[in-house]
């Protein structure tokens, strides 16, 4: 029997760190942009971009999942309706929701690019504004003071307080359940349901805690790297 546990969480498992994975790959990348956003000088884009973040933010991460899952199809069969009564062209017909682990991907990506475009925004103003004059005297362009100069500085900066998101992204994927996705939990509560057996549950925090541990040696390595940057 261990060994079918094992082998069952091992699948769910396979997922948690698929979701794991893309989200990270998606979101850091997607928090700079959005961190420009919320520090850009057009008011305007600023203040749209902040209010977004603070909604995200502020609601949970669990409430998301259910509208970026529920909401398309509603969204769509509401609009179909409304087409069909008054005559309109139905240019939402086709429009279905998302699979659930795409809607995972789209909430998870969502939620931590927000998150990780705030470590952005503190670690980027953060950096003396002399360092940009200095640049200006040296004919550099923004882009490349930005790139080659206060980027490295960023990154160390932020390196702690994004280990944090990350450890917690870890353990948020298991809201993926919520929406029917199969991850390592729902393979656990299969067991209970099934065989009545509760240990199972209680062993997936074997494999979160090594992957957790994996993570925190990675980010801590990466931290150390960063150590010839006294800033």
């Amino acid at each position: 029997m261990f060994w079918t546990v094992t082998k069952s969480l091992l699948e769910g498992f396979g997922t948690t760190i698929e979701i794991f994975g893309l989200t990270l790959l998606l979101a850091i990348p997607l928090g700079l942009i959005i961190s420009f956003g919320s520090m850009s000088k057009i008011p305007p884009v600023k203040w749209l971009v902040k209010t977004f973040v603070w909604i995200i933010r502020g609601t949970p991460l669990m409430l998301q999942l259910i509208a970026v899952y529920y909401g398309p199809g509603l969204i769509a069969a509401s609009a179909e309706k409304l087409a069909s009564q008054n005559g309109f062209i139905q240019w939402v017909a086709g429009w279905n929701s998302l699979s659930s682990f795409n809607a995972v991907i789209v909430a998870f990506v969502i939620n931590y690019a927000c998150y990780f475009s705030e470590i952005y925004r503190g670690g980027i103003e953060s950096i003396p504004k002399g360092q940009y004059e200095a640049c200006q005297v040296l004919g550099m362009t923004k882009s490349q003071a930005f790139f080659k100069v206060i980027l490295l500085q960023v990154i160390k900066r932020i390196v702690p307080p994004m280990g944090n998101e990350v450890i917690t992204l870890i353990k948020d994927t298991s809201l993926a359940r919520i929406i029917t996705v199969y991850e390592i939990i729902w393979a656990a509560q299969k067991f209970i349901k099934l065989d009545g057996l509760l240990w199972p549950l209680f062993y997936t925090a074997a494999f979160y805690l090594i992957f957790s541990g994996l993570v925190t040696l990675i980010l801590g390595k990466i931290e150390k790297k960063m150590d010839y940057f006294k800033v």
